[in-house]
């Protein structure tokens, strides 16, 4: 969301620093948690003036932020993960949801990172299980490797607009084919992300983990996360 998050943070009234973290790591939900345990660390800019907040451009990401806790507040947008971010709201995400089962999303920021699945991941992928492995080996490997590409049915595009979509959208579309899935284009909206750089945390869309607090899944009730 590299793009989207510096967009927000440029129209925002507040004074924003964008960290990057690592492509991927919700794959690995400890790592990401050791991860941004580590970025929370830092609380002060680098004149050594002191943050009024960290904010999460996560969200619970397989219990992926659960026990984070920080010296100054800790704002996370109520999402399964940052697809409601790209989407604008948690209801949004909700709604497609129910109706569309088994969605892999794509945007132009995660077709950029090239680990998207595609013809061309796929083709590298059995390259380096050939040299590895040996031919036979790679195939019944890449079997297995694909299995999950079952369980989707959907690749779905999320344009803001920031840029021309068009190559990206006829990527997602070659992917959709490759894969034998359906495609779908979404218009995505910067407000969920625009409230969380500007402050407007509202109780239903944003957790508030005050110092002292760590971050806690809440998958029963609507707000997804708490405080605890």
């Amino acid at each position: 969301m590299q793009r989207e998050a510096y967009y927000c943070a440029a129209r925002s009234k507040n004074v924003v620093d964008v960290v990057l973290m690592e492509q991927g790591l919700h794959d690995e939900p400890d790592r990401l948690r050791t991860e941004v345990r580590k970025a929370l660390e830092n609380t002060h800019d680098i004149q050594k003036r002191p943050y009024d907040a960290s904010l999460l451009g996560y969200g619970l990401c397989s219990n992926g932020i659960v026990g984070l806790s920080a010296e100054i507040p800790i704002v996370v947008p109520r999402g399964h993960d940052c697809i409601t971010l790209l989407l604008g709201s948690k209801d949004k995400y909700q709604e497609y949801f129910d109706s569309h089962r088994g969605v892999y999303w794509y945007s132009p920021g995660w077709i950029e990172s090239g680990k998207q699945p595609s013809k061309e991941r796929y083709e590298k992928l059995l390259e380096e299980y050939k040299e590895k492995y040996g031919d036979d080996n790679a195939q019944y490997l890449m079997e297995v490797e694909q299995n999950w590409i079952k369980e989707y049915s959907w690749a779905t595009f999320i344009d803001w607009g920031l840029t021309d979509s068009s190559e990206y959208k006829n990527y997602t579309k070659r992917c959709a084919e490759f894969l034998h899935w359906n495609y779908e284009e979404l218009t995505g909206s910067p407000a969920l992300m625009q409230k969380l750089i500007d402050g407007d945390w509202h109780e239903s869309e944003f957790l508030v983990v005050e110092p002292g607090q760590k971050i806690g899944e809440d998958l029963t009730n609507d707000g997804i996360m708490k405080a605890e």
